[in-house]
């Protein structure tokens, strides 16, 4: 895998990558040879729709749904709950315990036999709060700029609109489908278990899951993301002179014994897709650290021998066993100790890791078969080294996955997040004719 990951090139930018690949493709001529009947009348459908697709769109980014933006998330949901209703599905508002302070989910699902049974991923909320000065929607030239059209309402649309196309196609009928848009994708709510279990309940009911986070171009895809968790180091020394640091009696000193777990860190655990870092740093005589708001305070002086430190940080990881190895290795390292010294290490899981299995690869293979025969070339695997988390990777023990199905776009999570309106419509077909294929 990590082979075919290290062939991947720069990307155009993404107006230019769209207008390269018409100029190398008589697209009416491939598709008449390529699509059958069935396929053909998909795409116009997805055609006819493009504007109201762009619209619904515009509404949805204009409607903040920062995370904690309990009503905004709710009011986002609504957009889609009365959608899938119009498409015969079965739609549920999953409300979260309040004291989860999390609006909930919304679920739609069509149960039938055809073909396999899908997982549809996507989720309603934004980095963007509702005190962000970031809220609307914006045109810029063939780009439309606003909270989340790339992460990830123009997923959630294209998915949508997708489905729509099937719907007035009549190719959805028998087809089990389950459509899950997480309320809180962006600041998952604790515990996880309970956040999390309706996903992971509906993937044991499914054979595929196919998410719709922001693609990362026509020719690439995602069969592997990386899994993240956190690390808590706490190091403690004895206090006293700092004329008697290295003795006997005093040892090395709390910051001496962090630096060198942080160092022998960076020499002897770095191996490829695997990352570990230390986010905050609080040493000294005595720290004062609150958890819930990451802000800390720390007193020492020059000539006192350090007796508190703490560290946070986070790992990045492909697999649970690359994972548990470099736990083992952090941990045999905290444990050899300086003079005077003590270490503790503690770790705590977030999102599982998506593994490249075969299964992965073989719906990319799917993917890439529906790409060339729409004339948009090959399909090969993104590199999980420049993604982040998602929320497929909770379901992927369970079933085959494949992510980056959504809009291109660039800038997520800043105020500069912009989608390509001129691939809108592009990959909206591209992702019904792949439904279509898997529910055959």
């Amino acid at each position: 895998m990590s082979k075919n990951f290290s062939l991947i090139g720069q990307r155009l930018p993404l107006t230019a990558a769209f207008l390269t690949f018409l100029l190398f493709f008589n697209i009416d001529s491939v598709l008449s040879q390529k699509l059958n009947r069935q396929e053909k009348k998909i795409l116009s459908i997805v055609e006819s729709n493009h504007l109201e697709a762009v619209s619904f769109l515009e509404k949805s980014v204009n409607i903040n749904s920062g995370t904690l933006h309990l009503a905004g998330v709710r009011e986002t949901g609504n957009q889609y709950f009365e959608a899938y209703k119009k498409l015969g599905f079965e739609t549920t508002w999953l409300e979260m315990p309040e004291e989860m302070n999390r609006a909930g989910h919304l679920m739609a699902e069509r149960i039938g036999t055809a073909g396999k049974k899908l997982l549809l991923i996507g989720h309603l909320d934004t980095v963007f709060e509702k005190e962000s000065p970031f809220q609307k929607w914006e045109l810029q030239g063939d780009l439309a700029k606003g909270p989340g059209t790339a992460d990830m309402k123009g997923g959630n649309v294209v998915m949508l609109f997708a489905l729509r196309a099937l719907h007035e196609a009549n190719l959805l009928k028998d087809t089990q489908i389950i459509v899950m848009l997480h309320g809180d994708e962006e600041k998952a709510g604790k515990p996880i278990a309970v956040s999390r279990g309706d996903i992971i309940d509906a993937a044991k009911r499914s054979d595929i899951a196919l998410a719709f986070e922001g693609a990362s171009g026509f020719n690439h895809a995602t069969v592997a993301r990386r899994g993240s968790s956190s690390w808590s180091l706490e190091v403690t020394g004895i206090q006293g002179h700092s004329s008697q640091v290295f003795s006997e009696k005093y040892g090395a000193g709390a910051i001496f014994e962090a630096s060198r777990i942080l160092s022998e860190f960076y020499q002897k655990i770095p191996e490829e897709y695997l990352t570990f870092n230390p986010g905050l740093i609080l040493g000294g005589t005595t720290i004062d650290f609150d958890t819930a708001q990451s802000l800390g305070t720390a007193f020492g002086k020059s000539n006192v021998i350090s007796q508190q430190v703490m560290v946070q940080g986070g790992l990045r990881f492909l697999s649970e066993s690359q994972k548990d190895a470099a736990r083992e290795k952090m941990r045999a390292i905290v444990s050899n100790n300086l003079p005077g010294t003590k270490a503790e290490i503690q770790f705590k899981d977030s999102y599982p890791a998506m593994s490249p299995t075969t299964g992965n690869l073989a719906l990319l293979s799917i993917l890439d078969q529906v790409s060339q025969d729409m004339g948009f070339g090959v399909v090969e695997a993104y590199d999980p080294g420049k993604r982040g988390a998602g929320d497929i990777s909770f379901v992927a023990q369970y079933l085959d996955c494949l992510d980056g199905l959504g809009v291109m776009g660039q800038g997520a999570h800043s105020e500069n997040e912009v989608m390509d309106l001129t691939t809108f419509e592009s990959m909206t077909k591209r992702a019904a004719l792949l439904i279509y294929r898997l529910t055959r």
